[in-house]
């Protein structure tokens, strides 16, 4: 079990988590490289900030959050990850991420991208 890490404040809660939603707020929330024990890590979704609202960069965030999440599944953690993209508020991307955990139960994740 983990401290279980709260996606809007990127603080502890507090309480414990069996959840993969430590992991992938991690590998999406990280820039790629930049974590020192594991410089595989992380995502390109934080390059979007300076991208145009358009739907090019909408596919780019979907890209970018399935490289990221994709050694979930490599590792044995999850056996599969899906990503769709949705348009939020102006200047705002919407990943909404399932993933499917090594027992086979569906996690749902929410994670805006600031797209503007």
């Amino acid at each position: 079990m983990d401290n279980l890490l709260n996606p809007t404040t990127g603080d502890y809660t507090g309480t414990t988590t069996t959840t993969l939603s430590n992991a992938v707020y991690l590998r999406l929330m990280t820039p790629l490289g930049a974590w020192w024990a594991d410089p595989l890590l992380g995502s390109r979704l934080h390059l979007l900030a300076r991208e145009k609202d358009v739907s090019r960069v909408y596919k780019l965030a979907q890209q970018y959050a399935e490289e990221a999440l994709q050694p979930l599944v490599d590792d044995g953690r999850a056996t599969s990850v899906s990503v769709s993209v949705s348009a939020g508020n102006p200047g705002w991307a919407i990943l909404l991420i399932e993933v499917i955990d090594a027992t086979g139960q569906k996690q749902p994740f929410k994670h805006p991208v600031r797209v503007s």
